[in-house]
This record gives C-alpha cells, sequence and structure tokens, in this order.
C-alpha cells in the first residue's frame, strides 16, 4: 500500500518526541504493517469470510451522477444466505441482543441478507499520517471527557479501554466538511409516516477559515440542520457548536423557531433531551448512533467479535427507490438492506451512580475498518432491551471517506422507529470537504437562516 512507508517514516521521527502517548512509538509502529492505517486487523479471519484489507476500494470503483448518487460496486452480487426467525438460533453468536429481538418482534418481514464481505474502506493518504500522529500523541483528559493534541481524526488506533473506541468514533473522518439535503421519516405502526426534510452542514474546526493549529481551542465542529418541510416545521433550525471536552465547557446549542421568529439557547439538544421533529422517537445522544459528552455512563471496552453488520449499503441510497419503497410498517424494508461479516469492537456504557439518562445501559459494536458505530442497543431502568439502532453505512469511494447514508432507531416496545438520512428522491447534492466561515454557524446566521 503506497501509504506504508509514509506512516512507518513519520513513527519513526516521533519516537524521540513522543511525550503523552497513548501508546508507545513501537506499538504504534504495526499501523501499515499487521494494522491497517486506523487500526484494523489487517489480516482475514481464520476461515476466510472476512478478508484481509488490501488498501480499500479505489476512488474510481464505480460512477457518480449529477447529484451525486454513487453506483453500487456491487449490484451484481447475491446474498450468500439469508438470517431469519426460523434459522437465527445457528447464527446467535454473530448477532446482537437488538437484532435477535427484531427477528423475534417481526419473524415474517425482517431478516438479515447476508452478502460476501468487502472491507471497502479507504482513507486519504493525509488522514492516515495525522492518525500516526495521533497514535502516540494524543491523550484522554478530564477523566475521559476530552481529549488532547488531536490531529484530524481517530486520536486512538490502537485503543487501550472503550472511552478511547467511543472518542474514534465521534471523531471519525467524515471529510472535513459536509452539505446534504435528507429526508427523515418516524412511521405509525401500520407503516404510514409523513416525510420531514433537512438541510444540513457539518464542519470540523480545520474546515473553518480562521482556525489556528497551535492554539486549537475547545471546539471539535459545527452543525447546523434546518427544516425545509412539511410547512408547520419549516423554518425550525438547530445550531450546535460541539465542544472537545464538554465537561470542562458544554455543548453549545441554539434553536430557532420560525413561528416566534425567536433564537433561543437549547441546553436540552444534549444527552436524553429530546431531539427536534423526531416524534419522541430519538433523544439528542442518538443521532450518529452515539454523539456528545460521555461522561455520564462507565464504558468498558469487552473485546472484538465478528458480527453480520449493515455494510455497503449502496442500494438503500438509490434514486431509482422511492421513500414508500424504503419505510415500511415495524422497520425499513429488509429486501433492501445488505449486511456483511466483519470485526467490531464491542463497548457497553452502564449509567454511573447519581447520574441520570433514559438508558441506563447501552452496547454498541463499532467497525473495526471505520470507526462507525453499526449497530447500538439501549437497555431502561429495569435492564429492558428498548431500543435497537442499525448505521447502513456506504463507502463514499469518491471522497475516501467512510459515510452513515441512513440510520434507524427501532423502538421495541411501541412498534415505531425513526429513520433518517434518505435522500433517494432529492436532487440537491453531497458536498464534502468545503471551507466554511465561523461566522455561518452564529445564532445571527441561524435567523438569517430560517426566516421563512
Amino acid at each position: 500500500m503506497k501509504s506504508t512507508p509514509l506512516i512507518l517514516t513519520l513513527l519513526a521521527s516521533l519516537i524521540c518526541s513522543a511525550t503523552q502517548a497513548a501508546v508507545s512509538a513501537e506499538e504504534a509502529a504495526k499501523l501499515g504493517t499487521t494494522l491497517t492505517p486506523v487500526g484494523a486487523e489487517k489480516a482475514g479471519n481464520a476461515d476466510g469470510s472476512i478478508p484481509a484489507w488490501t488498501g480499500g476500494l479505489a476512488k474510481d470503483a464505480g460512477t457518480i451522477d449529477a447529484a451525486d448518487f454513487l453506483s453500487n460496486p456491487f449490484e451484481g452480487e447475491q446474498p450468500l444466505f439469508t438470517i431469519t426467525a426460523q434459522n437465527a438460533e445457528q447464527y446467535r453468536e454473530q448477532l446482537s441482543p437488538g437484532q435477535l429481538a427484531m427477528l423475534k418482534r417481526y419473524p415474517q418481514t425482517y431478516r438479515l441478507r447476508v452478502f460476501p464481505t468487502h472491507r471497502s474502506a479507504a482513507l486519504p493518504d493525509p488522514v492516515y499520517q495525522a492518525i500516526a500522529r495521533n497514535a502516540v500523541s494524543s491523550s484522554l483528559i478530564a477523566g475521559g471527557n476530552g481529549l488532547q493534541n488531536l490531529d484530524t481524526a481517530i486520536p486512538f488506533p490502537i485503543p487501550q479501554n472503550g472511552l478511547e473506541v467511543v472518542w474514534n468514533h465521534i471523531t471519525r473522518y467524515r471529510g472535513g466538511s459536509a452539505r446534504r439535503s435528507h429526508v427523515q421519516a418516524t412511521p405509525l405502526a401500520n407503516g404510514t409516516f409523513t416525510q420531514v426534510h433537512f438541510k444540513q452542514q457539518l464542519s470540523y474546526r480545520d474546515k473553518v477559515k480562521g482556525f489556528d493549529p497551535q492554539n486549537p481551542g475547545n471546539v471539535l465542529f459545527y452543525y447546523k440542520q434546518m427544516v425545509t418541510a412539511p410547512a408547520r416545521l419549516s423554518g425550525d433550525v438547530v445550531l450546535v457548536h460541539e465542544t472537545l471536552d464538554q465537561v470542562k465547557e458544554p455543548r453549545m446549542a441554539w434553536l430557532y423557531s420560525a413561528g416566534q421568529r425567536r433564537v433561543r439557547r437549547a441546553p436540552q439538544v444534549a444527552y436524553d433531551g429530546p431531539y427536534p421533529a423526531s416524534e419522541g422517537q430519538r433523544v439528542a445522544d442518538n443521532l450518529d448512533m452515539f454523539n456528545g459528552a460521555p461522561d455520564r455512563y462507565d464504558w468498558k471496552l469487552v473485546g472484538k467479535k465478528e458480527m453480520y453488520i449493515p455494510y455497503n449499503n449502496y442500494q438503500l441510497d438509490s434514486p431509482k427507490l422511492k421513500y414508500a419503497d424504503l419505510v415500511k410498517p415495524g422497520h425499513i424494508n429488509s429486501d433492501l438492506t445488505r449486511y456483511e461479516k466483519h470485526r467490531v469492537w464491542v463497548v457497553q456504557a452502564t449509567l454511573k451512580a447519581g447520574q441520570r439518562h433514559i438508558y441506563a445501559k447501552r452496547e454498541l459494536y463499532i467497525d473495526e475498518d471505520t470507526w462507525q458505530i453499526a449497530l447500538a442497543d439501549h437497555y431502561d431502568a429495569r435492564n429492558t432491551l428498548w431500543r435497537t439502532g442499525e448505521g447502513y453505512q456506504s463507502y463514499r469511494y469518491d471522497q475516501q471517506l467512510p459515510w452513515l447514508s441512513v440510520e434507524a432507531l427501532y423502538d421495541l416496545i411501541n412498534g415505531r422507529y425513526i429513520v433518517s438520512g434518505m435522500r433517494n428522491e432529492e436532487r440537491g447534492g453531497l458536498e464534502f470537504g468545503f471551507e466554511s466561515l465561523a461566522a455561518e454557524y452564529t445564532p445571527t446566521a441561524l435567523r438569517n437562516a430560517g426566516v421563512r
């Protein structure tokens, strides 16, 4: 792989300068040799069902149309087999409790079509080099609730504990900045739903003009989301300044209400505060499978295992489909989803004594090649499995970045769910890597953006 010599050279130069290293320079030298540049096991598994990583998909692995829809590089493949309620016991060890619960609750319609495994992920060489620097210089601060010496993405490619794995997810590479239009649905138990349309923009700090790497401050990224339909919600805007240490300096959030023409601070857009326009089906830290401060939980790194997770879900993003093709009663259409066997990090979060959250326990399953949470189980205070999330990622080979295109959170008790990130019928494209002005992410800009 062409980036390996760069990584090894960089690590060698850091051996003498690393002070507060997450791992030793000798340990970090595994990156690009026995480990991939992001810290995954480079080799395949014993029976060959997980192949070795050989560099990921090439940038020209498929075609891209005018609305930034990618062609499916695996379109001709057929499922190896399908996991159903009838044969689930045979695959129990490779399934999450949430997947097993969904198979039990929807035995006639929910199933996992399992395809050949493709280790698609690849990142740009400069990102690999930044991760190599992070391996020997990044560290946790404030009891694990913040970071120092983060360069670009993924501070802990060789994680030592559960918190480090979660921080890798939070800071994973997403192109530096992204803009898109997408649709969300919260169908009733019978499958009827209303489309909620969003314009969304995300900028990590190094993509904001004026950012000084020598004096980075505490902001990790800026996020803005505006509702454009239906009419009753149109013009409402959420603005977030996400901080690295949210205990020292909590997330700053604002809401603009188009009906009231008023901007107000929104401290509830964090933890288990209700997420706007979600009809109570998602709390603030459910978005992106998990986001925000980790301080209310104790995080345990259970280990690594092989599991069937959503992967290479290009079909879910197809412009040939309508939203009604995806959104079905109880869950999204199982005829359109794709699962593959991959190695995942398993992390268990238990609510700390004296802290409050509607989820007393969470179990996260994080893909080793992307640091993206693929599956997330949520338990209530009685240790009952309440909600289960699936992240249907597809790799943006044109941009060299993993991408969570669609995510769903299923309520196992009331039979409803929320699905977001759909763009099948959208004609506005995806844009990555642009530079923003800090002025775009201010309460004043929020008011200007949200005026009907």
